[in-house]
């Protein structure tokens, strides 16, 4: 892999996770792990340019509709795929249709653009983990199998001790913190060949006491509220938390926000 490549675009593709959920800025926007990383990018190289088409809540059918053309046709040097995994959350899943779609999208990007990155996604300690555990990882097998077949790159987050950690989530249990957020750029910028900024970026958190019961029943009680329910009243419905939300970055313009603090 060529080391500290000069890169002069980047289009991100995907759902919360690459809208950047829940890495929280002053003025009520979302920044995250792409963005973290453009800002890196574009350090590197003058008149970089990055557009960020990802929507919260969107299943990998709805990406492959919405987002994968407009991807394509950007030609951009670098674009991130991460999709699929909503799909997977859900109680009733067909595998084989979610694996069908994942492939379409990257026959359909790997070819525009000049390196095709895929993502084994982060996953956090816990209940919910390990009861959907088959199914993702049979959707990382095939993120596996695609990026062997189509030279595109995978960043192996699942496999990283550090972001099963659950202090790195947010308290929605589903997103990642900006600490989080910082990691997995940090992932993306080495698989792509850049010098490392932080080696140690799958390194686990030092060991905390464990929480005590009041402190985890009351975490649990404000987690159910705010967002187990909202959720499960959205799939009952058929809504999505993205529905009528466009794309964060719906252009591939110059870029010139800041990294900021992590």
């Amino acid at each position: 892999m060529q080391m500290n490549p000069a890169h002069t675009s980047l289009v991100a593709v995907g759902d919360s996770f690459t809208e950047g959920m829940s890495d929280l800025l002053p003025d009520g926007s979302y920044r995250g792990w792409a963005d973290l990383l453009a800002a890196r990018m574009a350090a590197r190289s003058p008149g970089f340019r990055y557009a960020n088409l990802a929507v919260r809540g969107k299943l990998i059918g709805q990406i492959v509709d919405e987002q994968v053309d407009a991807a394509a046709a950007m030609g951009a040097d670098v674009v991130t795929l991460v999709g699929g995994l909503n799909d997977t959350l859900r109680p009733k899943c067909d595998m084989v249709r979610v694996r069908d779609l994942l492939t379409e999208a990257v026959e359909r990007l790997a070819p525009s653009c000049k390196q095709l990155v895929l993502t084994r996604s982060p996953g956090r300690q816990g209940p919910v983990l390990e009861r959907f555990r088959p199914r993702m990882e049979a959707l990382f097998a095939c993120i596996d199998d695609l990026a062997a077949r189509h030279g595109a790159l995978v960043v192996d987050l699942y496999g990283a001790p550090s972001l099963a950690d659950p202090r790195l989530w947010d308290v929605d249990r589903l997103h990642l913190t900006a600490e989080g957020h910082r990691r997995v750029a940090e992932a993306v910028w080495q698989t792509l060949g850049y010098e490392p900024e932080d080696p140690g970026w799958h390194t686990p958190m030092p060991p905390a006491p464990p929480p005590g019961w009041v402190v985890r029943r009351t975490a649990d009680v404000r987690f159910a509220r705010q967002h187990l329910l909202p959720w499960i009243g959205r799939r009952l419905t058929g809504r999505s938390s993205g529905d009528g939300r466009p794309p964060k970055r719906p252009e591939l313009l110059p870029y010139e926000g800041a990294e900021g603090p992590a």
